[in-house]
């Protein structure tokens, strides 16, 4: 079965779910006004053909059995043939699974109800095992398949050359050597060699290179990234289904089959309540001998405030959440986030800003260093090169004056010039200066990690300027209270990106283990294996992070940059803050904290009912009017969840 199949029968249990609520609603209020109708508080009372009111005492005792079990409990046996028979009918399938839930308990008592005849409670309890579930349903915001939407974001046809003209073919018709026109902002659709045109590709998500990267003649493309202003040719080298956007969606789909299993809340306070109540219901029973006893100790263990106050504790935290621009995607990041004790980071976009930022100019002999960054800030102006941006902020930031330019030229592959303040002045790459100017290579200071450029006035070396991926305010900060705050053990940073850049940052950070050039398959084993020594958290925000924010026991997107991210997370985080991580962090504790109380607190009161229940002081009716009480106490405690505290951070 794929995973799309699952997802719709898991849409159609759920609808299902919630018409038993509806439907056993409908039932109790219908079996309560025909009461009301027929017997009006007092003698019961059966409508003839004529008109006419007859006591049904005075009926013969065979009509009697008849009207008691058709229209005075129609309504109810409705409810439990409709209702009834499926959820016990689920409870079945999970005991021959060995999943001894809470919800057995309800199941017992619902068989119970129909063998001694007690349909109200027995309708009750089906009333509120069902509501439990809606309110879980309700809680699970409705997602598609991740691989639906990998495969969604890929265009479906791809621009041929024939001839002398382009034209359209589907994209499984593409064959190596094929000469492919891809138009601006479209996404790639084979790994390939540029041809002819020059331009950038944003290929972050899928490689962790921060930078829009640039294109020209002999460079090579990847499937899935996105061009950027200008069209390029391209020639393929693979076919689409060999191509680095086919290969994440295979690292995907193993990822998806091994999604780690979470015990959730309600099963864990279960596994001990479920046995204790039953023992207390064959207590009863055996001491006294009465069989209703038994049904109503059973009556009122329905464990209702592990059915309810935990799903509208997570409700209420859900709520919390997205109004601090947190979307909860899977309700069990909020029970677990606690739990973790190994925290995995990608670099770009998650502790850096997935930008570059000048991180050091150079100058040359008898150069002025702040002339220089305004020379070339006021040149770089007219450029979209992607590390234009960076120098214009830098010069900005130090007030900086920008000049008139003329004469600008920007040829592919051979930089950016123009006049400035009447001089000439030349943006270009450490290779071609020194393949132009050999001579002058000693000149230019050692290679470091990131990016780099040479600025030349009058043909001269000028400067070298030096980029990298600008690092959060805040990560150092994050990571160093993990520990002491959060208890978590261990802290790596996994990126695609190259050694020095990871490096770099993980000093800046305070992160000791590294991992560098890490393909989406390599990312995933590591997360895999951390996940078998501990629970964990893989934080990202790339398309090549999807299968790791799968495979993790909690999965954590930054920003939303990629659907597909989206999609393959537990949580998201939308303005891309490390303070808002924090703030996931404290409300799933403080949402663990409250539903343990409604949860514990619930089952004591059950004990105490059950007790009372198993001396006799309590019908099964009665017992379920009790537990309705103890589930509204609950509940309402559960509610206090959506309410903001002072303070959602510590760091």
């Amino acid at each position: 079965m794929t995973n799309a199949d699952n997802i719709r029968r898991s849409d159609t249990t759920k609808k299902y779910q919630n018409s038993i609520a509806v439907l056993s609603l409908c039932g109790i209020g219908a079996y309560l006004a025909l009461w009301y109708l027929f017997d009006l508080g007092h003698e019961a009372c059966v409508l003839t053909t004529t008109g006419r009111l007859i006591p049904v005492a005075t009926l013969p005792s065979q009509d009697q059995a008849i009207f008691s079990l058709t229209l005075g409990h129609l309504p109810l046996l409705v409810v439990l043939a409709l209702g009834g028979l499926p959820l016990i009918g689920e409870i079945i399938l999970k005991l021959f699974r060995r999943d001894f839930g809470a919800d057995s308990l309800a199941g017992l008592a619902i068989i119970t109800a129909v063998i001694l005849n007690e349909y109200l409670a027995g309708s009750l309890v089906v009333l509120m095992l069902s509501s439990g579930a809606a309110l879980e349903n309700y809680a699970v915001r409705k997602a598609s398949s991740v691989l639906e939407e990998l495969a969604k974001r890929m265009p479906s046809v791809a621009h041929r050359k024939s001839a002398n003209e382009f034209i359209e073919i589907a994209i499984e018709q593409i064959v190596i050597g094929d000469n492919l026109l891809v138009f601006p902002h479209e996404i790639c659709p084979v790994d390939g060699t540029v041809l002819e045109g020059s331009g950038t590709m944003d290929e972050s998500y899928l490689t962790g290179e921060p930078y829009l990267m640039s294109k020209t003649l002999g460079s090579g493309v990847m499937s899935g990234a996105i061009n950027g202003n200008s069209a390029l040719t391209i020639r393929a080298d693979k076919l689409p289904i060999d191509s680095r956007y086919a290969k994440i969606m295979e690292v995907m789909r193993s990822s998806e089959q091994y999604r780690p299993s979470i015990r959730r809340l309600g099963d864990q306070l279960g596994a001990f309540y479920t046995p204790l109540a039953i023992m207390m219901a064959l207590t009863a029973w055996l001491i006294s001998g009465d069989v209703m006893r038994f049904l109503a100790v059973l009556v009122v263990a329905t464990p209702c405030p592990l059915l309810i106050g935990i799903p509208v504790a997570i409700i209420s935290s859900i709520s919390l959440a997205a109004r601090r621009e947190i979307i909860i995607k899977n309700p069990v990041v909020l029970e677990t986030i606690g739990t973790c004790r190994t925290a995995i980071f990608d670099k770009t976009g998650t502790l850096t800003y997935g930008r570059p930022s000048l991180t050091a100019l150079v100058p040359g002999k008898n150069q002025d260093k702040d002339r220089v960054l305004a020379l070339i800030a006021s040149l770089e102006r007219y450029s979209k090169h992607p590390l234009a941006a960076a120098i214009i902020k830098a010069a900005e930031k130090n007030g900086l004056k920008i000049f008139k330019v003329t004469n600008i030229a920007e040829l592919p592959g051979k930089g950016l010039t123009g006049n400035v303040e009447g001089e000439q002045i030349r943006i270009t790459s450490r290779k071609h200066f020194t393949d132009a100017n050999p001579a002058d290579a000693k000149e230019l200071p050692p290679l470091t990690g990131g990016l780099e450029c040479v600025a030349l006035i009058n043909e001269r070396y000028a400067a070298t300027l030096q980029f990298r991926d600008e690092v959060r305010a805040d990560s150092s900060s994050f990571i160093n209270h993990l520990q002491p705050q959060h208890l978590f053990e261990r802290m790596l940073l996994v990126s695609g990106d190259r050694e020095s850049e990871v490096r770099y940052l993980a000093e800046q950070v305070g992160i000791t283990q590294v991992y560098f050039s890490q393909s989406p398959e390599q990312k995933l084993e590591i997360v895999r294996k951390e996940t078998q020594l501990a629970k964990t958290i893989f934080l990202g925000d790339g398309i090549n992070d999807a299968p790791s924010l799968t495979a993790a026991t909690i999965g954590i997107a930054f920003g939303q940059n990629s659907d597909i991210t989206g999609e393959a997370a537990d949580a998201v985080i939308m303005d891309s803050s490390l303070l808002k991580v924090d703030e996931l962090f404290h409300i799933g504790a403080r949402m663990r904290k409250i539903a343990l109380q409604s949860a514990i607190g619930g089952m004591a009161l059950s004990f105490i009912g059950m007790a009372w229940a198993g001396l006799g002081y309590l019908s099964p009716v009665a017992g379920a009017v009790t537990q309705e009480i103890i589930d509204a106490l609950a509940v309402l405690n559960a509610l206090r969840a959506a309410v903001p505290p002072k303070s959602l951070s510590d760091y």
